[in-house]
């Protein structure tokens, strides 16, 4: 572009548009060539709306999404502001309207997420999400209420079909069961309950006759969402779990988990025969255990006990026994329970049950077991297990972090995300868990499940919230978690809410489910692991948070973390003690000399630290 001869002459302006007829939806390239320099340009359009073309302004892009039929005028004012002129010129367009089946139509474009294909491995973690709600707190408190708490008045059918269920099941539990000490009545209907409402709701059944048992009360646009590949129905989901489950190798009258299958196929000398449920032969009980898989992870215990859900109970207990703490002052001093409460023979219960549950050390040696993970503090020894799992942290951090790079592929609509790492984290991740798959597997997590449902049952009585009580804005999801994070507030603990370990334990149960009973070992395509990790994200990415704000650690970074949690725990409660002493010896200083001695005895009194 040249410089002006003569500063009056007039402005000149040539405007083009390529192409001068679009379907509406399409883009329309505008260029403004004039003969001056240090110009400036000003467009406008008619409809639809402008972006810039490069880095240069005079040439734009029209976008004709938002225009009508018709012509269309794109204009642009040139202005000359050194020499005060100003030139306008515009340009037609014509738009087209598209037209399907003789009807004017909307022009719609966008993209669909790449390499979604059904797999019929869908329908097992369907089944373990919806065995997981069923062993909830909630449907527990609501199966306990009715056993112990409410009479037959007023109740819906639904109730009342519930209450006859675990009556019956009651019944049957009962007859072998029994505790040796007098007027423990109640305790030993809420311990029978609970044995009760395990083996009601724990598992699921391998059935191609009845499909829709792991099935039943499913939440559906749950599903459709986990899905992703389209609508599904219940019907579907039965067919697909009719087309998963596979018969067992030395009684193809029944089935059982693929999984289980093929370890059976190398053990064809194994009988699985039997008469009963419950009786004799032994091979009846593995028959019931092939069909009726108990789906819970040992995991789901290590992180309620690290809320201090267990600890909270110990510190009442003790306190139930008019025992002092030798930290002074005693925050429970003034809790006294009255006999004509429920609660209290409850407890009594509980306390002269206390020989029969299972020792904190006990389950420490079985996290180690299972996970390579541990407890740490002073009431756990020091552990030396025979069998360690010291490559799962490992395996199953780097297998989140592999997941959150699918997900960021997936939500690039231009990118098809590679399932195939994800697919060979969850081979090792498998391969591990089912190496600490023996000895006590299965009996300890069961027994350990029931023992602190009881104890979050007793937590959340109104008794309890009475003389602990929790802050009343805070939206708890289940009743006891607010008593416990007031004891953890009394004891000095540590003050990351409760919330966050539930969620580990919730989250990190239902992933480590779908991963020891899946087949994985004979998975080869990627579609089944992008299936997996599709279907799980919300899990995933929340035990991710939750672990985040429990341990301080990103397991979306680079850096792979292998320490055990409890270590982070230690650490973090360390550091809230040594600040909290601190706290304590500024202010004892401050008192001054008339007040010394109160500021001695702060500064004396020791952090709480770590409660076991």
């Amino acid at each position: 572009m040249g410089t002006p001869l003569n500063p009056r002459s007039p402005l000149q302006v040539t405007l083009t548009a390529t192409p001068n007829e679009v379907t509406r939806g399409e883009t329309v390239r505008l260029r403004a060539d004039s003969s001056e320099r240090g110009v400036t340009y000003e467009w406008h359009v008619s409809g639809g709306s402008l972006a810039r073309w490069a880095n240069t302004d005079d040439e734009v892009v029209w976008d004709t999404s938002g225009t009508e039929a018709g012509m269309e005028t794109a204009t642009v004012r040139v202005t000359d502001r050194q020499h005060k002129r100003t030139s306008e010129q515009s340009t037609d367009v014509r738009v087209r309207i598209p037209v399907i089946d003789g009807r004017r139509a909307s022009l719609s474009v966008h993209l669909e997420p790449a390499g979604l294909a059904r797999t019929d491995s869908q329908a097992l973690w369907t089944a373990i999400r919806n065995s997981s709600e069923s062993l909830g707190f909630g449907e527990y408190q609501d199966f306990i209420d009715l056993v112990l708490c409410r009479s037959s008045q007023g109740l819906d059918r639904e109730s009342r079909l519930l209450r006859a269920e675990g009556r019956a099941e009651l019944k049957a539990v009962g007859k072998g069961s029994t505790l040796p000490y007098p007027d423990v009545d109640a305790y030993w209907l809420l311990k029978t309950a609970t044995e009760a409402f395990m083996r009601l709701r724990c598992g699921i059944l391998v059935d191609p006759r009845r499909p829709g048992e792991p099935f039943e009360g499913i939440d559906l646009s749950e599903e459709q969402h986990r899905y992703q590949d389209g609508p599904v129905t219940q019907d579907e989901i039965e067919t697909m779990w009719r087309a998963f489950i596979e018969p067992i190798p030395q009684d193809p009258k029944f089935y059982t988990l693929p999984y289980f299958a093929r370890i059976l196929d190398g053990l064809r000398d194994v009988p699985v025969r039997g008469a009963s449920k419950f009786g004799f032969p032994c091979d009846a009980i593995l028959r019931y255990k092939l069909t009726h898989p108990c789906l819970i992870e040992l995991l789901w215990n290590y992180w309620e006990e690290e809320s201090l859900l267990v600890q909270s109970m110990i510190e009442i207990s003790r306190r139930f026994q008019n025992m002092r703490r030798s930290v002074e002052p005693d925050p429970l001093a003034h809790l006294e329970i009255a006999p004509l409460l429920p609660l209290a023979n409850l407890l009594w219960g509980y306390i002269q049950d206390d020989q029969h549950r299972l020792s904190v050390a006990r389950r420490a040696y079985e996290y180690d077991h299972h996970y390579g993970i541990t407890l740490i503090g002073r009431a756990v020894p020091r552990l030396r297990g025979a069998d360690s799992r010291s490559k799962f942290l490992e395996a199953f951090h780097s297998l989140l972090k592999l997941c959150t790079t699918f997900f960021t592929q997936a939500d690039d609509m231009t990118v098809t995300p590679d399932g195939f790492p994800v697919l060979n984290g969850l081979k090792e991740v498998h391969l591990l868990l089912t190496e600490g798959q023996h000895n006590q597997y299965g009996d300890l997590p069961w027994t350990a499940r029931q023992e602190m449902l009881m104890q979050q049952w007793l937590l959340a009585r109104p008794e309890m919230r009475s003389f602990l009580p929790a802050r009343a804005m805070v939206a708890y999801p289940e009743p006891w978690m607010g008593t416990v994070d007031v004891m953890k507030k009394l004891q000095g603990w540590t003050d990351t809410p409760t919330l966050h370990f539930h969620n580990l334990a919730a989250f990190g149960e239902r992933i480590l489910l779908s991963i020891r009973f899946g087949d994985w070992n004979s998975v080869i395509e990627r579609d089944e692991a992008a299936n997996w990790a599709r279907y799980w994200r919300a899990e995933i990415q929340g035990y991710i948070h939750a672990y985040r704000a429990t341990t301080g650690v990103d397991l979306t970074s680079d850096r792979l973390d292998v320490t055990m949690p409890a270590v982070h725990l230690w650490r973090r409660t360390e550091r809230q003690a040594a600040g909290a002493g601190r706290r304590r010896a500024a202010i004892g200083g401050a008192v001054g000399a008339g007040a010394g001695m109160a500021g001695r005895r702060m500064r004396r009194t020791p952090p709480s630290g770590r409660p076991y």
